[in-house]
């Protein structure tokens, strides 16, 4: 996955808040990286609201346009 790209959170690995929890199904685009737990890479997904958080690699896909 690259910055600019697309992508659908699908999934949820860990308890968060609700606010967090309201993104699952939503789209947004990568607008960075983030390293993780020092053995993977998240991604900070900024959305339509123009909010924004990160993800792991592993609950987002990216969406084909």
């Amino acid at each position: 996955m690259e910055v600019g790209q697309k992508v659908r959170v699908y999934r949820l690995r860990d308890r968060v808040s609700p606010v967090i929890a309201k993104k699952l199904g939503e789209y947004g685009v990568i607008q960075d990286y983030k390293m993780t737990d020092g053995s993977g890479v998240g991604y900070l997904i900024k959305f339509e609201d123009n909010s924004a958080t990160w993800f792991f690699e592993d609950e987002v896909r990216v969406v084909s346009d």
